[in-house]
């Protein structure tokens, strides 16, 4: 299936067929995808007397509870519900399913004992002017989808970065680390609190999606992207970006 759209005045193509992950997907056990110190995420069949709900154990079905975290498990997307003592459901407030994304890439600046993406990394970096922004780290290992960050003290974004991206129109942040602030800074959350300018005028229509992949097969530049965001009534849910080529047609 195919769909023709605009893109700054141009006619371009889209295959809708041939979607691009960029989510680690929610796993149980160990060997996935782990931060913010929690055990690893679980999905157990339901247990009621003598009955399993699993197939092998006799059941007719599959009947499993599961057990996680959005923010530490997987990719996941979050509104400001997440700094705010009000309630901002990502099912409520996050509407745009259909977007142009940019994909930067940046080797982050070692300042002192921190990895940091800074503002001047990124002005330097992002060529395009788009509704979401794709940061992806170096190194850029498949180990991603399997590190557990837990006291590792991840790659984050300086909050100067964060500031800059919503003053030139950023609604949707996206990074391949567990968050866009330091892993312990004392609760300050600089970078959330500069992106979603809260709490002086809260953009809550905007998002962060951290806990990406974005594999080396796919370059920087500019996608069509449809983020698929799970109904959950909390401030964040998991997620899953699919990125798209643009394929240029004749006006």
């Amino acid at each position: 299936m195919k769909i023709q759209l605009e893109y700054k005045g141009k006619p371009f193509q889209v295959d809708l067929k041939s979607g691009m992950e960029i989510a680690i997907p929610l796993a149980a056990g160990p060997g996935h995808v782990l931060a913010w110190y929690l055990q690893p995420l679980t999905i157990e069949p339901v247990r009621m007397g003598d009955w399993v709900g699993e197939v092998k154990s006799g059941a007719a079905v599959n009947f499993r509870n599961i057990a996680f975290n959005p923010h530490g498990h997987g990719t996941h997307t979050e509104t400001v519900g997440h700094i705010s003592p009000d309630d901002f459901p990502v099912q409520e407030h996050f509407r745009d399913f259909f977007c142009f994304a940019t994909v930067v890439t940046i080797d982050p600046e070692k300042l002192q004992d921190d990895h940091v993406v800074t503002l001047a990394q990124l002005k330097s970096s992002l060529k395009e002017m788009t509704e979401a922004v794709i940061i992806r780290t170096l190194p850029n290992t498949a180990d991603k989808c399997s590190r557990n960050y837990s006291s590792t003290n991840p790659t984050y974004l300086d909050h100067k970065a964060a500031e800059w991206l919503r003053d030139i129109g950023v609604k949707h942040l996206m990074i391949d680390t567990p968050s866009v602030d330091r892993e312990e800074d004392g609760g300050a959350l600089l970078s959330h609190h500069a992106f979603w300018n809260y709490p002086a005028a809260t953009r809550i229509d905007c998002t962060i999606t951290e806990l990406i992949y974005v594999p080396a097969a796919i370059a920087d530049g500019v996608y069509f992207m449809n983020l698929q965001v799970a109904p959950f009534m909390n401030d964040a849910a998991p997620s899953r970006p699919l990125l798209f080529h643009l394929q240029p047609l004749q006006p």
